[in-house]
């Protein structure tokens, strides 16, 4: 059944273009009049046939089906049939959750002026500011952890990392193994100790700007496998694994037995830093004050909360799905919770997960974020203007995983220029929008500058509405 659906779907898809090409030039060929009848007897024929087919004959019994569930859950259920065990979606929820849409910035107008164009805007962001070795940035774009081997190819992870040089911010390594090319070609440099065995890494450290322990992120928690052969080649061996051998990393960071160990952990871990910016990556949950209040206690400089949003190239549906809450709460509460405890200006806050648009960008700094990672929009950019190296036949990330066949037809240059581009666009844009509120630095952003447009939106960020007199509204 689900492979007749998916089958009909794919010839309803192909026959629609064919259908497409044929009337085009029957229009072209034959002319208006000839076509106009031509279509409206098949038109005829198929409204014919679809109200004749009893329910169960009926191909929109097929289009009932998915409109109940959808495309995307007929093909896991498919993909689950065929193996019959995890199985894993690479870019994440495909959920329509709560983000910043029901935001809307202020802008400078009468009573406060907006800036000039030529006035210069100060995007610069100090992550871990008690750090010895404070890293500044200066863009409050970054690019995420995507890990070599175990998700992209070395082309991308170097055209990724020649981008961060360029533009003055960081890449970060992911949970792969360390790639010493990716090193040799970014100018700032974080690297993610991982709970895999490769994860601590006494090279990765000396030669990293910052540290980021990954406990969790959006779409992934727990341990994950590395069937045999999964990963093959140089990747392997950096990875220091058998490749006959299943490995399972560990649910927690090794050394972790009880949340006091923390404490114990990055005090180790410091020493070793040489003075760097120590950093958490986080899920955000519903109980993600619990899991601050241990981060505080351990002394983490940044913390990274990474919304249900996110993706990662080894999550199965229903860590992405189920998993977390969305990356606009984990923010506002994240940033109250560290406002609370006094924390706040000591303790830098960086969110991630679902985050493609300036807009969005710039409304998550006005919440409190100092920084952001961006991970699909890079991914993207890193094939722009490459597609058609592998359309129609595989999907556009054929052109960047590890293991695609696909990898070596990766023009470093022209991905690592686009994605440049794409993060200079974005950065100018949220510029634009700092002058537009009459503001010159993202350190003078605030709640002030933003309404919402629903209750909760505003009862959940602590933005006023943007009708503010409810009473005159309803009419009492």
């Amino acid at each position: 059944m689900l492979e007749t659906a998916l089958l009909i779907i794919a010839l309803s898809a192909i026959g629609a273009i064919i259908a497409g090409i044929i009337l085009f030039s029957l229009f072209y060929f034959l002319g208006k009049r000839f076509f106009r009848t031509l279509v409206q007897r098949l038109f005829g024929l198929v409204l014919e046939r679809l109200l004749d087919d009893k329910y169960h004959e009926n191909l929109m019994e097929l289009w009932g089906a998915v409109r109940r569930t959808s495309v995307q859950n007929i093909l896991e259920i498919s993909l689950r049939a065929e193996q019959g065990k995890l199985i894993e979606r690479p870019l994440g929820s495909s959920r329509r959750l709560p983000q910043y849409d029901n935001l809307m910035f202020v802008p400078a107008q009468m009573a406060r002026l907006p800036k000039e164009a030529r006035v210069a805007v100060d995007m610069c962001v100090t992550l871990g500011p008690k750090a010895q070795k404070p890293l500044t940035i200066e863009t409050p774009l970054m690019i995420a952890g995507m890990g070599y081997g175990i998700g992209l190819s070395e082309q991308a992870k170097i055209a990724l990392a020649k981008a961060a040089k360029q533009l003055k911010t960081v890449t970060n390594s992911g949970e792969g193994p360390y790639l010493p090319e990716e090193r040799q070609e970014a100018g700032k440099f974080v690297w993610q100790i991982s709970r895999s065995p490769w994860g601590r890494s006494p090279e990765a450290i000396a030669a990293a700007d910052m540290l980021e322990v990954q406990m969790g992120q959006g779409a992934r928690m727990g341990p994950f496998t590395v069937e045999p052969n999964a990963v093959k080649g140089k990747a392997q061996k950096l990875m220091g694994i058998s490749p006959v051998e299943t490995v399972i990393t560990p649910a927690v960071t090794p050394g972790i037995q009880s949340p006091w160990d923390w404490i114990n952990y990055v005090r180790d871990l410091r020493a070793e830093a040489g003075g760097k910016p120590i950093a958490l990556k986080i899920m955000a949950t519903g109980g993600i004050e619990r899991d601050l209040a241990v981060a505080l206690e351990a002394g983490f400089d940044v913390i990274v909360v990474d919304g249900s949003q996110g993706g990662a190239s080894g999550a199965s549906p229903m860590i992405c799905d189920d998993l977390g809450i969305p990356s606009l709460l984990g923010l506002v509460r994240a940033e109250r919770f560290l406002r609370e405890q006094g924390a706040r200006q000591d303790v830098s806050l960086v969110i991630a997960g679902g985050y493609a648009t300036p807009g969005e960008c710039l409304k998550a700094i006005t919440l409190g974020a100092d920084a952001l990672y961006l991970g699909t929009v890079p991914l993207f950019a890193l094939v722009h203007r490459q597609i058609h190296k592998v359309l129609p036949w595989e999907p556009l990330t054929q052109l960047v995983w590890y293991n695609s066949p696909y990898k070596e037809r990766l023009d470093i240059a022209l991905a690592s220029r686009s994605v440049v581009n794409v993060l200079k666009s974005m950065t100018m844009e949220m510029e634009e929008g700092v002058r537009a509120l009459g503001k010159t630095s993202l350190s003078e952003l605030g709640l002030n500058d933003l309404v919402a447009l629903d209750d909760w939106t505003a009862r959940v960020t602590g933005v006023k509405r943007a009708y503010p007199w409810e009473d005159q509204i309803s009419g009492n």
